[in-house]
């Protein structure tokens, strides 16, 4: 029998057809009407043990239906620590640690996989899981390159797997109301939607030497099919987020929760344009590679998208640090993770439409409803989860589309598969260290 490990080194690089998923809006509602007994266990495993991992499966160690019965992560402190966490939420020891991933994945009793580990990472893990027969609860975004997206789409519908991509936003009540205030016309004809994160809590990196890999860490493993670069902690745990190799920069690590729900309002999928402007104009001389200011246009036939971003500054639009806010002729709505509300147009002081006062979040937990939507999905064999692997996919390549603009400097037409560019389109596909290697399905 080919195991998961001969699996993920002996595939081959994948074609180069390219395209957007149909972007699924309002797929999947909030909830399911099946729902289990304590006794219906769901056995899980997590891959990526120390942030959004560990709270993702805290948030499904809520559901009497589901035993943690394997973690796995590359650093040994991080995974015993987190053994002894999980033992303490649940009063039971877990089974099994593992330090290869791939240990995990073959593990046969395992029902679900959570995979939480750096975004250069999610590709392999993704399609590992599909091809055992598992369901996956994956962080976003949900690849690092628009290929790597396709692929993971495959691979779900050719294995028939349930897949809940981490933006817990689409779970979360009051986003979906405003999106159907958006829908009904009121704000009149929308002419952009502004998208904004400034993360004033976000600081700079500054620059360190390389060192030793710290003991217990199996660094090689963490590296994957990244480039072979010596350990520096920069590039480590948490701040990895900030260098192309692994991921996308803050375009992708919030992008994919707030463009996604730009789309989602404007019922829309691929620009015709997009057009990217910034730099590290805050911190130049830091250790991050992506900007730390971006300001990027997405083109549609009649209303534009803008991406704004900058860290280490909270004063984003509308007296918030995140948000949306939906221009129309008669008000403009905004929205964040604390509500949304509606501003009248005013002209001539005449105010084209009643103001819509702050509606607050219901504060249920976003994320906790997320994963009670995917466990329902699950035990009802419903692959239209509230964030499908389809609507991950779409908003991560959206995001991918604007970093693409931006390292080439240029305008890009998008036709939906690629772009008008030679340079642009060698962005699409990341080359994979060896041994590893592009999954094909």
């Amino acid at each position: 029998m080919t195991t998961r490990r001969n699996f993920i080194q002996k595939v081959g690089m994948i074609g180069a057809g390219l395209s957007l998923a149909p972007y699924i809006a309002g797929a999947g509602e909030f909830g399911s009407s099946v729902h289990a007994g304590a006794n219906d266990k769901i056995r899980l495993g997590l891959i990526g043990c120390k942030g959004q991992g560990f709270s993702n499966l805290k948030a499904f160690l809520k559901n009497p239906e589901i035993e943690c019965v394997a973690l796995s992560d590359i650093d040994d402190k991080v995974l015993n620590q987190r053994a002894a966490d999980t033992e303490k939420i649940t009063g039971k020891k877990v089974e099994h640690l593992y330090k290869d991933w791939r240990k995990l994945i073959d593990h046969k009793d395992i029902d679900v996989v959570i995979i939480g580990t750096p975004d250069h990472w999610h590709c392999l893990q993704l399609v590992a899981a599909c091809e055992t027969g598992k369901d996956v609860y994956c962080e976003k975004p949900l690849g690092n390159s628009i290929e790597e997206c396709n692929i993971m789409v495959r691979a779900a519908e050719k294995y028939n797997r349930v897949v809940q991509v981490g933006q817990w936003q689409r779970s979360d009540p009051h986003w979906q109301d405003a999106v159907n205030f958006i829908r009904s016309g009121k704000l009149g004809k929308i002419r952009t939607v502004r998208v904004f994160s400034y993360q004033g809590w976000c600081p700079s990196i500054p620059v360190k030497p390389d060192e030793p890999v710290p003991a217990g860490v199996d660094y090689d493993m963490w590296l994957g099919p990244a480039p072979k670069r010596p350990f520096n902690i920069n590039r480590f745990h948490f701040t990895f987020r900030w260098f192309w190799d692994y991921a996308g920069g803050l375009m992708t690590d919030w992008g994919v929760h707030l463009l996604d729900y730009a789309l989602f309002g404007m019922n829309v999928t691929a620009p015709e344009t997009v057009m990217a402007s910034g730099g590290k104009f805050g911190y130049p001389d830091d250790a991050c590679e992506t900007p730390d200011v971006l300001q990027t246009i997405y083109a549609f036939k009649d209303f534009t998208v803008l991406w704004d971003h900058a860290i280490g500054i909270n004063d984003g639009a509308y007296g918030r640090n995140h948000g949306l806010g939906f221009v129309g002729e008669n008000g403009t709505l905004v929205l964040d993770r604390g509500g949304w509300e509606v501003i009248p147009e005013k002209v001539s002081r005449t105010e084209r439409m009643e103001a819509v006062p702050l509606t607050k979040s219901y504060g249920g937990g976003g994320l906790n409803l997320h994963v009670r939507n995917h466990i329902d999905c699950i035990k009802s064999r419903n692959r239209n989860c509230n964030a499908s692997i389809e609507i991950g996919a779409h908003i991560a390549k959206f995001s991918q589309l604007g970093n693409i603009a931006y390292r080439t400097g240029k305008k890009l037409s998008w036709d939906g598969k690629k772009f008008d560019d030679k340079e642009a389109n060698k962005y699409l596909v990341k080359e994979y260290r060896a041994p590893w290697k592009l999954p094909k399905i």
